[in-house]
């Protein structure tokens, strides 16, 4: 099994680098890619790991996108990450998400929602990308909502009153960086509602043009139709299709391996990267 979307604490998931790999393996999957948001923090951890448990690693990266107020996801598999555009992007995103973070908690607390900085400061990992699902994991410790689902439910999605914007490149323009870098480009869940908001068949097309290398068409967010649907978009512009999990451990409901990517797609992406190499053992 191939599950090609997984987070660690070098962003917001929960597990070490190292024992979001041991769970893959504990999940029965022959490869489990390691995706934190903006970041390489984790590779090297998750590597040494992997080679352990036998288990193949692919490293990417999770590159955060917004084109006005509608966020995009970018999965960026196996790219340079020594690459200077792609370096210059994620350290300018990171630098963003630390002062947004701050104002959002500010502006919560103001209402009274029970939550401080120095609570969220200490959910984030030393030298972790920070994000919204920090906030959320401060307010699941203060008993104030049963997991992070439902604090962005309740007060942490784009349409929040609480939302604030951080840096993000352009979404075309972040695929020509990824490109650039020797890196495959794959939109992480186009149709999810719930956190990210749908990404329309347009600005999909669009990054094609640009150099788009598929879509995540199977994710517990999407529906029947939605799979159906970017099934047959990616056929039509000669896109590959991933099937991921999206797995941040405890907090998210999500499961390693709940969704899988069809072999034939790993290759493709090896195929087309030459910035880095799939980790095996």
């Amino acid at each position: 099994m191939i599950d090609l979307h997984a987070h660690s604490t070098a962003s917001d998931g929960t597990e070490s680098p190292a024992d979001l790999v041991a769970s893959a393996a504990a999940a029965g999957l022959d490869v489990v890619a390691i995706t934190d948001h903006d970041t390489t923090l984790g590779w090297a951890e998750a590597s040494a790991a992997a080679r352990a448990h036998g288990l193949t690693l692919v490293p990417g990266i999770e590159v955060s996108c917004a084109r006005g107020r509608r966020s995009v996801h970018l999965l960026a598999y196996l790219p340079d990450p020594t690459h200077p555009d792609l370096v210059a992007e994620l350290e300018q995103a990171r630098e963003s998400r630390e002062t947004r973070l701050d104002r959002m908690v500010e502006s919560m607390a103001a209402d009274g929602i029970p939550v401080t900085v120095g609570s969220v400061r200490a959910e984030v990992e030393e030298g972790a990308t920070p994000g919204r699902p920090h906030i959320a994991d401060a307010l699941v410790r203060a008993g104030v909502v049963g997991h992070r689902d439902e604090a962005f439910a309740r007060w942490l999605g784009d349409s929040s009153p609480y939302y604030v914007g951080h840096y993000a490149p352009d979404p075309v323009r972040a695929v020509e960086v990824v490109r650039a870098a020797g890196g495959v480009p794959v939109v992480a869940h186009p149709s999810s509602a719930t956190r990210t908001g749908t990404v329309g068949d347009a600005l999909l097309e669009e990054m094609a043009a640009a150099g788009l290398a598929g879509l995540e068409a199977r994710h517990r967010d999407h529906a029947e139709d939605d799979v159906r649907h970017l099934t047959a978009l990616a056929g039509r512009l000669g896109l590959l299709v991933t099937g991921s999990s999206d797995y941040h451990g405890e907090g998210k409901r999500n499961r390693l391996g709940e969704n899988t990517t069809e072999p034939e797609a790993l290759e493709r992406i090896e195929h087309e990267a030459t910035g880095s190499e799939v980790v095996r053992p």
